[in-house]
């Protein structure tokens, strides 16, 4: 009788245990779809989607369902084959191919580093826009903010919320925009799959800077602190994984109608200029003043977002040069690390804003391939070793592999176009 009443009364203790487990994961799991989500939708992507735009119209409608289509099989593959394992990319790398994680992680952090460079450079952008203050100090501010978040002692927790936050208000301000622009639906449809023009350098551009580099894997290295890793916890990797490709295809198809509604209206977006913002004189035509101080919120959320996305998934490619930069403080401090080197480059350079944003857009693109030839590799021959034996989906490495050779070759083909951007190169 004692066993039994002992069972009866550990029943609702075990259940709330569940229960509050439960609760402390599903942090975590948000934040890493929202991180994903505003990593892919950062400055970069506003000004390179309001550029293209600009310059071809709705035929960049394809493009967008070029990067999502990548963006799936890229995901899907990383999200996987990282939780499965329980491992950062890094340490999963040198684990197929000796020292392969440690030059995954040194382009890794170069790119992340270029890419950090624009989203500081956005996140002064967006507050001259909104509040008419120096971009050069805005740009001081955004760094200074994301700084704080990391020294904050319960720094996880935070960027979860403010990722959320953040990106659920980008989302809402520019469907709002986009209903008030007006945009040739119709036209946009037509052309997502059958394009009047075709352009490589664009479609390299926007999925290096919605999937490429850091990108890449920022989503799935903050799944890992859920715990919820290994083969058991497939299926909600896989649920995981496609709410945040679905939430970034449906911010990117909405940002673009919003800017063709005024391109199609017959206005010319300048794209050229030292100083020119094309993606702040789109939502400037739509509402005015008002247009104005919503795309500086727009852009410095996404700019503040993506420069926390950046840093931290940056540092936790450092761990495998020092271990003990795994986690907790050190990594944090890593973190911190990371924005101040980024600050302080971005003081210095004398690149417009604008063109820097397109440009680690399409540098991140050149990284992509990289980084998935090396998936590709284990999930095709190493995955009774590398992944325990788990039996990979054949289908996810078909698509994956069809990924990373359409990565390629595109950037094979627009290499000099992206490196132009800079006047480097012809």
């Amino acid at each position: 009788m004692p066993d039994a009443q002992h069972t009866t009364e550990s029943e609702p203790d075990a259940a709330a245990k569940a229960k509050a487990f439960a609760k402390s994961r599903r942090g975590p799991i948000l934040g890493a779809i929202f991180l994903m989500a505003t990593s892919a939708i950062g400055p970069g992507f506003i000004t390179q989607t309001a550029t293209f735009t600009a310059s071809l119209g709705a035929a960049f409608a394809f493009a967008i369902l070029i990067s999502v289509l990548i963006d799936f099989a890229v995901q899907m593959n990383i999200w996987r084959m990282i939780t499965v394992s329980g491992k950062r990319a890094g340490d999963l790398a040198n684990d197929a191919v000796p020292y392969s994680g440690h030059v995954l992680a040194v382009l890794i952090v170069i790119g992340g580093l270029a890419f950090n460079i624009g989203n500081i450079a956005g996140g002064g952008l967006g507050l001259n826009a909104l509040l008419g203050i120096d971009p050069k100090l805005g740009g001081l501010l955004t760094g200074l903010l994301a700084i704080g978040i990391f020294l904050f002692k319960k720094a996880g927790r935070a960027v979860d919320i403010v990722v959320m936050v953040l990106g659920v208000a980008m989302i809402l301000m520019t469907v709002f925009v986009a209903i008030a622009s007006q945009p040739p639906v119709g036209d946009a449809l037509r052309q997502t799959f059958l394009p009047d023009t075709l352009n490589f350098a664009s479609i390299t551009t926007i999925v290096g800077g919605t999937v490429g580099g850091y990108i890449t894997y920022a989503g799935a290295h903050r799944y890992l602190e859920s715990g919820l890793v290994g083969p058991d916890h497939v299926k909600g990797v896989h649920r995981a994984s496609m709410q945040g490709i679905l939430v970034t295809g449906i911010m990117r198809y909405v940002l673009f109608l919003a800017i063709l509604g005024v391109v199609a209206s017959g206005v010319a977006l300048d794209i050229s200029g030292q100083a020119a913002n094309p993606a702040a004189q789109a939502f400037g035509v739509v509402l005015g003043d008002a247009g104005i101080r919503i795309f500086g919120f727009i852009f410095w959320a996404a700019a503040i977002t993506s420069v926390i996305g950046a840093a931290y998934t940056s540092a936790t490619f450092l761990s495998v040069f020092a271990k003990r930069l795994a986690g907790g403080w050190p990594l944090q401090l890593a973190t911190v690390a990371f924005i101040l080197v980024s600050l302080a480059v971005y003081a210095f350079i004398g690149t417009a804003p604008a063109a820097l944003l397109v440009f680690v857009g399409g540098f991140n693109g050149l990284i992509l391939p990289i980084g998935l030839a090396i998936f590709m590799y284990i999930g095709w021959f190493r995955q009774h070793d590398v992944l325990g034996g788990y039996r990979y989906p054949r289908w996810l490495l078909i698509v994956g592999t069809l990924a990373t050779l359409l990565s390629l070759y595109m950037g094979a083909v627009s290499i000099g176009p992206i490196f132009a951007l800079l006047g480097v190169g012809a």
